[in-house]
């Protein structure tokens, strides 16, 4: 396990590094949904390390693009669908997405779209629920997972990088709880004053019995699976087809990636999708995570917060945006 030296010293470097860039079946109870307790009410966490000794944060980051369609070919086609696939800038390759958009964000006309297609983060972490406002029943194995957004994650970072945090929130013995309040701001929700407990606390005798009974998840285990040459060449021809407007083609992209739900008969997914989601809710999860379990995990992630999104501009024409790319390919 990482020292908070050491985590704060990776988090430093991270930062440079972007600036110099400019065991069972947890079911529906494994995602804790913190975005459904009441406004003015706190729930508090308990974060547990990654059982992946590598990792040396207690969370893993994950980037995602989305892609929208009008509908789905052969389907119903005046239904939008969204089909979310990794943006592989997550292991330090270039995106050709992001190759592409990041040009348009020079050209106001052009800004509305290129932040529609800019990738956004979830943080995934894990660990207990110490004070819950929905008094939801504690399932059998308490280690709930927790999809965290940028909002929150900032939150806790800052906090990691505070030098009166003296230890590491995850230990044993002097670990710290988190309290997650929910606020309304404007029409969305607001967890801003969200904090650490004044007071570290010891795991008590139910938890570390729970930790030693059912083990800690492997968080690599819930990461999208890195596309390959492929599946890169089928997100980039998905991504051209979502800008000039055409409708979702099972048929082309139903083996690579799909919209969370859609049932295509006689393909079986090479590729485990990212799935999407239009509203906060609870997941159901396929096989759990262990040290040894391998089987990728799809999951259903509720955008509670606020996400990592380029800035704000006018629309701009599809078809120009798509013929741009074309050109440039044929050059």
């Amino acid at each position: 396990m990482a020292t908070l030296a050491e985590i704060r010293a990776k988090l430093l470097a991270q930062d440079k590094s972007a600036t110099d860039s400019s065991n069972s079946n947890r079911g529906s109870d494994a995602v804790y949904p913190f975005w459904n307790i009441d406004n003015d009410t706190t729930a508090v966490l308990r974060f547990l390390p990654d059982a992946d000794n590598s990792n040396t944060f207690f969370w893993r980051e994950r980037q995602v693009i989305k892609m929208p369609f009008p509908g789905v070919k052969g389907g119903d086609t005046n239904k939008s669908v969204i089909v979310q696939v990794p943006c592989i800038e997550m292991w330090g390759d270039t995106c050709p997405v992001h190759a592409e958009i990041r040009p348009w964000f020079k050209d106001p006309s052009m800004e509305d779209i290129g932040r529609k297609y800019w990738k956004k983060r979830s943080y995934i972490f894990q660990g207990f629920v110490t004070t819950d406002p929905m008094n939801g029943e504690t399932p059998e194995n308490p280690i709930r997972r927790f999809i965290i957004g940028p909002q929150i994650f900032k939150l806790l970072k800052a906090a990691l990088m505070d030098p009166d945090m003296e230890n590491l929130p995850t230990d044993v013995e002097q670990g710290t709880d988190f309290r997650l309040t929910k606020t309304q701001k404007g029409q969305y929700a607001d967890y801003s004053t969200s904090n650490w407990a004044r007071k570290e606390r010891s795991l008590d005798e139910a938890e570390r019995s729970a930790i030693e009974t059912h083990g800690l998840y492997d968080l690599n285990e819930f990461m999208p699976k890195r596309p390959t040459e492929e599946e890169i060449g089928i997100i980039m021809e998905m991504f051209e087809a979502s800008v000039d407007g055409e409708l979702y083609d099972p048929q082309r992209w139903g083996k690579f990636y799909k919209p969370y739900g859609l049932e295509i008969a006689d393909t079986t997914a090479s590729a485990a999708p990212v799935a999407t989601s239009t509203a906060p809710k609870t997941e159901t999860t396929p096989k759990p995570t262990t040290p040894t379990a391998t089987a990728p995990v799809q999951e259903k992630v509720a955008e509670t917060v606020a996400e990592e999104t380029a800035p704000a501009g006018a629309s701009s024409d599809a078809a120009d945006i798509l013929a741009m790319i074309r050109s440039r390919k044929s050059d």
